[in-house]
């Protein structure tokens, strides 16, 4: 997705796991999932940077897709849409 189309993302769930490193980002998306019903966006705010890298490896893994990542001030904003 472009950066254009992830800002328009309204995210059903966010999930803050600014300040934890890894697997901090990972185990708050993997409680948050829960609550995200098939079809619906995840958001994911974290600092660390190894998130980048892994929540796309954890929604492969997890049968979800990945929709992208932007920059903000200090942090990142992550995007999953739950498939199942």
């Amino acid at each position: 997705m472009t950066p254009e189309e992830l800002k328009a993302i309204q995210a059903q769930k966010v999930v803050d796991a600014r300040g934890t490193s890894c697997p901090g980002p990972i185990l708050a998306a993997k409680k948050g999932i829960v609550e995200v019903k098939p079809g619906e966006i995840m958001e994911v705010m974290a600092t660390d940077t190894g998130t980048q890298k892994d929540l796309p490896a954890w929604s492969k893994k997890m049968g979800h897709e990945f929709l992208g990542a932007l920059e903000e001030a200090g942090y990142w904003k992550l995007f999953v849409k739950r498939l199942k």
